[in-house]
């Protein structure tokens, strides 16, 4: 049986996970792909380091780079751009096929691999690059691969997922859940990348890129995250039958593609609407196979590992049985469109002035600027007095589907009013 020389870059929990794979299930592997993996070394920045799962201590190196030189296959799991970027275009250029989970370096830099990749004629794999262990990426280039997709929305953030849905079901502040989520363990010491919006940015661009055949990179991406979010925004649209969500959403529109992450209301049967805690899923819509939930543990190290040995099962059988390595189909060139091309429908929070003629003059500025209100509902706070002059009122307006640049007129239109105190907040609304 042939043998294939595997190295492994990075021994963290993920790739302790594939190490323990590749080691107690050699032969069940060897089984599935016809041939011997060979872990072949483990490159880290200290071998004495204690691990989740030890490997047999010869097979630590800090020398990464002859480890790529001799290696049919090298998974790349040590995350950041560099130096994961140098290895892989090293591993690429001695012909070795590569597997990485690395959605940073991917977003930022994943065109140019996969240009490297082509003319060396090597396979890219990175599955375990958006939501974990859930099996997304290979759907979309192979299962989908005769049908036209029109659209991706995902929760693919286990950390602000698990935040908002703790503000949704306990009423907690956007800092008391993050706090919850720290003590677990579902956030990082530094959470700016996942509550900033920036990780799930990454995974959009791939997906995006793989949808829609064209590469897109993290720059192309509009990025919010949910540190607005309060739970006064919460209970206001769970009152309305809503939950709020971070999405990142894929779409093909007239003239290009549009590829953004925000904070999103769902309707609280959407599919996307019922995924609880640090789950993701991910939404597939296509011409012909219509609508597609994706659904499972978008982290850790033993879901994420098993869509790490995915790719290496695949690459091994396409070593096995020769042919030429595939990363991406590009075969068509959208433009990427601003945010102001996109059309959906909003939700506006707003804190009024109670008395006669407010509700007039708010939805003459949305008709001025073409924007239909589809629901109004008002709760008077405070009632007027003749001490205290006019009470306050909370208006709660969901829209019709409407232009961005037209939405963000309206809004500052309102902010103009002398009747209006304050917009406490803009959302944009999917999946009605």
């Amino acid at each position: 049986m042939k043998t294939l020389k595997v190295a492994l870059l990075g021994a963290g929990n993920v790739g302790s996970q594939v190490a323990r794979i590749l080691l107690e299930d050699s032969d069940v592997l060897a089984a599935r792909t016809g041939a011997r993996l060979e872990l072949v070394g483990i490159a880290v920045r200290n071998v004495d380091a204690p691990r989740e799962y030890a490997a047999p201590q010869a097979l630590y190196t800090t020398d990464a780079s002859a480890l790529v030189r001799g290696a049919d296959i090298v998974i790349e799991l040590m995350g950041g751009l560099e130096p994961a970027r140098t290895l892989i275009l090293e591993a690429i250029e001695h012909g070795a096929t590569v597997v990485t989970g690395n959605k940073a370096l991917l977003a930022v830099d994943g065109p140019a691999l996969y240009e490297k990749a082509d003319a060396a004629g090597v396979q890219l794999s990175y599955e375990a690059a958006v939501a974990g262990a859930i099996p997304i990426l290979r759907p979309i280039t192979d299962s989908l691969a005769g049908d036209k997709i029109t659209r991706v929305m995902g929760i693919v953030n286990g950390t602000t997922n698990f935040i908002l849905d703790a503000m949704d079901s306990t009423g907690a502040e956007f800092s008391d859940a993050l706090a919850e989520a720290t003590r677990l363990g579902y956030a990082e010491a530094d959470p700016t990348a996942d509550i900033e919006g920036h990780d799930a940015a990454a995974k959009g661009a791939i997906l995006a890129s793989l949808a829609f055949h064209t590469r897109y990179a993290l720059e192309d991406v509009h990025c919010e995250g949910i540190t607005g979010v309060t739970a006064t925004d919460i209970a206001a649209a769970k009152d309305a039958g809503y939950v709020i969500k971070l999405l990142a959403i894929a779409e093909k529109l007239d003239g290009g593609v549009s590829v953004r992450v925000h904070p999103t209301l769902l309707p609280r049967e959407h599919p996307l609407g019922a995924v609880r805690g640090a789950f993701n899923a991910v939404f597939v819509e296509a011409e012909s196979a219509g609508e597609l939930m994706f659904y499972g543990r978008g982290a850790g190290g033993s879901p994420t590992a098993s869509a790490v040995m995915g790719d290496v099962v695949s690459a091994a059988r396409r070593l096995v049985l020769g042919g030429p390595g595939r990363t991406d189909s590009t075969i068509e060139v959208l433009p990427v469109l601003p945010i102001d091309a996109v059309s959906t429908q909003y939700y506006i929070h707003l804190d009024a002035a109670d008395q006669p003629g407010v509700l007039s003059k708010i939805s003459a500025l949305f008709a001025e600027n073409g924007v239909s209100i589809e629901s109004m509902r008002q709760t008077v706070h405070r009632e007027h007095t003749e001490n205290e002059g006019p009470g306050s009122a909370e208006l709660r307006i969901v829209t019709h589907r409407a232009g961005e640049a037209a939405l963000a007129a309206t809004v500052e239109a309102i902010k103009g009013l002398d009747v209006i105190n304050s917009v406490t907040s803009v959302l944009r609304v999917e999946g009605v």
